[in-house]
């Protein structure tokens, strides 16, 4: 199946791991080699089923322009169009405030590059800030094994920067000093409420 963006170019998988979401699996959940997305989905689930937020992972919304019918029971997608440009990953509401995030992970020891993110991406972060909204990125650095939560305000910087000759990268230390470390537990898998709520106080 060919999957489109609105420009007409095709969707092609990412090649390498700084540019996946979730590409590599916690070896470190019971064994259960579960990714980032599942760990963070199951972790959603948690925190809606015992009462204490709804965050749900968005849909990217996708046009089907081509269908094959090999069988009359059955129908296979052939092509399709990612109609709109996808914004962030996850959003709910906690406390009564908004939460808008995405969730990142990279192989890179030293430093997250920013070609992880996407103008349109920073675009809806600061729309949803100046609205009063909680936003950020969940950030895994794979080789070290942490998980950060790093603000979008903090974010913004470095991605302008990058107009003025900046660098390319936000440094590891610069993340491990301003973010908030996030440490796994059994439930929920990736306990990012508990960051939220330093952000909050």
């Amino acid at each position: 199946m060919t999957i489109r963006y609105p420009n007409g170019h095709a969707y092609r998988a990412p090649a390498s791991n700084d540019h996946a979401h979730f590409s590599n699996t916690f070896t470190n959940y019971g064994k259960r080699g579960m990714s980032l997305e599942e760990a963070l989905n199951e972790s959603n689930v948690y925190y809606e089923t015992h009462g204490l937020a709804v965050v749900h992972k968005k849909p990217t919304p996708i046009r089907i322009v081509k269908v094959d019918y090999p069988k009359r029971s059955a129908a296979v997608i052939k092509e399709a169009y990612f109609s709109t440009a996808s914004t962030t990953d996850y959003n709910g509401v906690y406390q009564g405030r908004y939460l808008d995030f995405d969730a990142k992970e990279t192989r890179n020891k030293t430093a997250f590059p920013l070609k992880n993110f996407h103008q349109h991406q920073i675009d809806h972060f600061r729309a949803c800030t100046a609205q009063g909204g909680i936003c950020f990125a969940i950030i895994k650095f794979v080789v070290h094994q942490e998980i950060y939560l790093y603000r979008a305000e903090d974010l913004f910087p470095f991605w302008d920067d990058q107009a003025t000759g900046g660098r390319k990268s936000i440094p590891y230390a610069e993340i491990a000093t301003h973010g908030i470390l996030i440490t796994p537990h059994i439930q929920p898998l990736i306990p990012y409420l508990k960051a939220v709520d330093q952000l909050l106080a």
